[in-house]
Parts: structure tokens; C-alpha cells; sequence
């Protein structure tokens, strides 16, 4: 089992899943594409932009040096957004060896094409390549705090699954694991979209009913297109689907949720965006989700209309309306 981990993203969930690995007794290194981000780091010890007041421990060490990442450890774990992951991979991908072992906790799509971030790895580096997803209902804060959380670990790989899991499982980080990598990835992007719903319907003044309802028809809409994608109809129900949706759409340290609640109170997109000043993954998922839904003939309402009021300029409320308009329908 390897006793080294190189994190890329030195952002909060990054940071704070490198701090776990630390902990852990694991040699970590947390790398970050902002050269003056990772001194700021390096001087003090913590990270104080995106998760602070939490020390790094003395096995902890940072770099913006690629070829750092690769020389210190095969096993990387990549947290970056979504929409820098296929460049991140391709900028690694000079300096790395044969025995490459990769995981993600990014949660998205590829902006070019909608692909998988599993078929991204599989492109760049090899379809053989050990690799594996980590997903479910996370907030950074709190897994720093070690506070108890619970997440999935998805993979073809078995033995992979078992050496992750025994670098990132605590007492207070409980790991369940996985071979449907495709089921956990649509959990992990379409739920931010939906998050962004979620706060839209808040903002705008409507109730718990409304928003049940919503994360209700919003995960069927995550099973059917995770289905057509060639998910497994359980996988949704669990840690990655389910709890996640529930997570990000309920609690307002989701950014996505927050960027709803921004534009259901009346605020345009720029300002929101602003205001939250990180990373907002469900705006670009919002677009590949709706793509992906049109290229397969999948019945996404609420994508449909989420993606028409950040893309199309139309107003929140219409876009309620629009969805309470819908021809009354059987449930299953």
C-alpha cells in the first residue's frame, strides 16, 4: 500500500482532503497551479484563502511544480474543477511514469464534449490505467473539522478501491465503495445543477414543499440520464446520488446553492458569481447536462429550465411556471 499522495487543487476540498491524508499518517503533497497561492501556503501553514484556521501538519508539504507531483508519489488524486481537468491531466502527463495510479473528487463533465472524466483518463493516459472516483455528501469545512462524513469510492479496480481507502478512512471519514464509476460521476455533476435550482425556488420565496418536491423529480431526473449513460439505477439511491443531492441542495455552504438563492433574489449572474468568488460548477453543468439530455432523448424538466435561466436570460419565476404548467403525468 502506498504511504505517499500527491493532491492536485489547492483549493478548499483539495486542501482539505489533503489534510486528511496527513493526518492519516500518509506523506501528502498538496499541488496548486498559482505559484504565489502555494508560497502564501508555504508560509503559513494553512490555507488561508479557502479553508482556514486548519494547520498543516508536518507531513503536508505544497508545490506548483508538476514535475515535484509525479517524482514524489504514483498515486495522485486530482481536485481541481472540472472544466481544468482534461489540461491538468495533459500538463501531467509528461512527467509521470508508467505506474501511474489516478483518483478524482472533481465532480463535472467535460466542457468540450460532455465525456465522462473516466474516459478523459482513459484518453490521456490508458484505458488500463488504475483509476477511481470519490464522491458524496462532502462540505471541505467539515471534513477538516473531523467532523463525521461518509463517502463512496468508485472503480474497476478492486485492490485500488482498498489502497485509497486505507490513505482517506478515519474514524470520522467512512468510506463505501464501488465498481459503477459512471453511476457516482452523473450523481456528482447533475446534482449541482439541481442545487442551483434548489436555491433559485428559495430565493424566489417558496417553501419546504416546493423544494422536497423538486429534489424529489430532480433525482429522477439524475436516474434516467445516469441510466442512459450506463449507471446502475442503485448507485443513485446511495451516498453519491441521493445524499449528495440532498447535501448540496438543503445546506448554503454549497456554492451552487448559493448562486440560486442569488439569482432567485433578483441578482444577475455576474454579481453572483462575484459575490461567491470560488469555483460554481453547476453553471457549466447546467449547459452539458442539458446537451447531454437533447443527444439522448432524456426528459430533464428541471435541467431544462435551470439551464434556460443562466443561458437564456429567462426569468426564475417563468422557469417555476414553466415546470408547474407541465401535462399532468403518473409518477414512476
Amino acid at each position: 500500500m502506498a504511504n505517499k499522495i500527491s493532491i492536485l487543487g489547492a483549493g478548499s476540498w483539495g486542501t482539505a482532503l489533503a489534510l486528511l491524508a496527513a493526518k492519516n499518517g500518509c506523506q501528502t503533497l498538496l499541488w496548486g497551479h498559482n505559484a504565489e497561492h502555494i508560497n502564501t501556503l508555504a508560509e503559513d501553514r494553512q490555507n488561508k484563502r479557502y479553508l482556514s484556521g486548519y494547520l498543516f501538519p508536518t507531513n503536508l508539504t505544497v508545490s506548483s511544480n508538476l514535475s515535484e507531483v509525479a517524482a514524489f508519489s504514483n498515486l495522485v488524486l486530482v481536485c481541481v474543477p472540472s472544466h481544468a481537468f482534461k489540461n491538468t491531466l495533459s500538463e501531467l502527463k509528461p512527467h509521470v511514469s508508467s505506474n501511474l495510479k489516478i483518483a478524482w473528487a472533481s465532480k463535472g463533465f467535460n466542457p468540450d464534449d460532455g465525456s465522462l472524466l473516466h474516459e478523459i483518463v482513459a484518453e490521456i493516459f490508458s484505458p488500463e490505467t488504475p483509476s477511481a472516483i470519490l464522491s458524496g455528501p462532502t462540505f471541505a469545512h467539515e471534513v477538516a473539522a473531523n467532523l463525521p462524513t461518509a463517502i463512496t469510492i468508485a472503480s474497476a479496480q478492486p485492490i485500488f478501491s482498498k489502497e485509497l481507502s486505507t490513505i482517506l478512512h478515519s474514524s470520522t471519514f467512512r468510506i463505501y465503495t464501488s465498481s459503477d464509476m459512471i453511476g457516482v460521476e452523473v450523481g456528482g455533476a447533475v446534482k449541482n445543477v439541481l442545487a442551483i435550482a434548489a436555491g433559485i425556488i428559495d430565493g424566489l420565496g417558496f417553501g419546504a414543499n416546493t423544494r422536497a418536491a423538486l429534489i424529489t423529480r430532480g433525482l429522477n431526473e439524475i436516474i434516467r440520464l445516469g441510466i442512459m449513460l450506463g449507471g446502475k439505477q442503485e448507485t443513485f439511491m446511495g451516498l453519491a446520488g441521493l445524499g449528495d443531492l440532498i447535501l448540496t441542495c438543503t445546506d448554503n455552504q454549497s456554492r451552487n446553492r448559493r448562486f440560486g438563492l442569488a439569482l432567485g433574489l433578483g441578482k444577475n449572474i455576474t454579481t453572483a458569481i462575484k459575490e461567491i468568488g470560488q469555483e460554481i460548477e453547476g453553471i457549466s453543468a447546467a449547459k452539458e447536462t442539458f446537451l447531454l439530455a437533447k443527444r439522448y432523448g432524456v426528459e430533464m424538466p428541471i435541467t431544462e429550465q435551470t439551464y434556460k435561466v443562466i443561458y437564456e436570460d429567462l426569468a426564475p419565476l417563468t422557469a417555476l411556471q414553466n415546470l408547474l404548467a407541465r401535462d399532468q403525468k403518473n409518477e414512476s
